[in-house]
């Protein structure tokens, strides 16, 4: 092993919009914030996701070959309706193209995908099960 990934760095025209984004999709906290660079994690000691201020950020135009993704994340969820509905709500706006593709509020494209059977139950912050458990894959 030569490093452990510190942060997936994600540029955005506003850090703190796409971190709220975030932290409420994935049910970590902001860890670390400065005006111009927001750490979501589950910890202050762990990986995470960071959001970069790029003034000029030109977004992905997903699936278009001349603005492609950049990156995207799958997302595991227990209740694809549930989920889908909730990341609506929280600013996302659906794409074309897949069932459960959205981008998020800078642009970025990201997958909902169910829980994989091979996967534990997800936890909410109480630590019970999220939604109803996924059927076997």
């Amino acid at each position: 092993m030569i490093g452990r990934l510190h942060h997936l760095v994600i540029d955005c025209p506003d850090p703190e919009r796409l971190a709220d984004f975030y932290s409420r999709l994935l049910g970590h906290p902001v860890t670390d914030r400065s005006p111009d660079f927001v750490v979501v994690a589950a910890a202050e000691d762990t990986s995470g996701l960071a959001f970069q201020r790029v003034p000029d950020h030109e977004p992905p135009d997903w699936p278009d070959p001349h603005r492609p993704q950049q990156m995207h994340l799958d997302v595991m969820v227990e209740d694809l309706e549930v989920a889908d509905a909730a990341v609506i709500a929280f600013g996302a706006r659906r794409l074309a193209g897949g069932d459960h593709v959205y981008a998020d509020p800078a642009g970025h494209p990201f997958c909902l995908i169910r829980r994989p059977s091979w996967s534990s139950p997800l936890l909410d912050a109480a630590g019970s099960a999220a939604t109803r458990p996924a059927p076997p894959a």
